[in-house]
């Protein structure tokens, strides 16, 4: 090290470049990866993904709609409407197998918690998601598609929300289109 104390290097000239600004900002990033998850769905009608985020903006965990572990997603049914209740995606009324892209993230999670978290998803929660993100510490939901906000599982969940002091944000919408070349 030289007398100034800077190792050698006050010679040293630096350069100012600005940053590049078309790059994607946080909520965008985070809701596309969603958007990216839900294309592992196997759901030919609903495609549904997730990301729950840190305080830190770190991604925590990841999911998307699709048959629970173990089961078959060649075996179980995938629709609705058939006569037979075997074949409808609904068994006799109830709910049907699938897992949401909401529980996956939650229980998929690379940390002991998600309190404190955000969740980034492609689709408003049902009402059972909505318990699920509640009860796990789940302190925002930023939300794109907006056609279950107005169904009465979404209004459960709006109102399970409010009395949980859980932040509903519905995600701003910058119009710009991500595409990924795989080619």
């Amino acid at each position: 090290m030289n007398g100034n104390g800077r190792g050698g290097l006050s010679g040293l000239k630096i350069i100012s470049q600005a940053k590049r600004e078309n790059y994607l900002q946080w909520d965008e990033y985070f809701m596309a990866l969603a958007f990216l998850s839900a294309m592992r769905s196997k759901d030919p009608v609903t495609q549904v993904g997730a990301c729950i985020v840190d305080s830190e903006n770190k991604i925590v965990s990841m999911g998307y709609n699709g048959m629970p572990v173990g089961l078959s997603d060649d075996e179980l049914p995938w629709t609705k409407g058939q006569e037979d209740p075997l074949q409808n995606k609904n068994f006799y009324g109830f709910v049907y197998p699938v897992c949401h892209a909401e529980l996956n993230a939650v229980l998929n999670k690379n940390t002991l918690s998600v309190k404190g978290c955000k969740i980034y998803t492609t689709l408003f929660p049902c009402h059972e998601c909505a318990k699920v993100m509640i009860q796990s510490g789940i302190r925002e939901v930023i939300y794109f598609d907006e056609k279950r906000v107005s169904t009465p599982s979404g209004d459960a969940s709006k109102i399970m929300f409010l009395k949980a002091n859980v932040k509903l944000t519905p995600f701003e919408r910058t119009h710009r289109k991500i595409t990924i070349d795989l080619s």
